[in-house]
């Protein structure tokens, strides 16, 4: 039964994180989407301009490492903090 119960705690975290990934993914192109596009489309047409794509495109390789690196801070901490029992988990 304590297996049963370990398993399930198991399956029920799993979840959980990859729920909180999803969320985590929808809030970096939400984010994305409405920083870079509000800055570099300034009027909205029925395509982009090469100078529009570009920027975009910079915009968003900017947007995603400095959250690559803000994530994996994050997680370095989440980690440290629960070695030293600050966290359970």
């Amino acid at each position: 039964m304590a297996d049963d119960s370990a398993s399930i705690k198991r399956a029920v975290i799993q979840q959980i994180q990859t729920e909180a990934q999803v969320a985590n993914a929808r809030t970096l192109i939400e984010k994305l989407q409405g920083s870079c596009f509000t800055s570099c489309v300034p009027t909205p047409g029925s395509s982009l301009s090469s100078g529009e794509s570009a920027c975009m495109t910079n915009c968003m390789e900017k947007y995603m490492a400095s959250w690559n690196i803000i994530n994996a801070t994050y997680i370095s901490r989440i980690k440290q903090e629960q070695a030293s029992g600050s966290l359970r988990g």
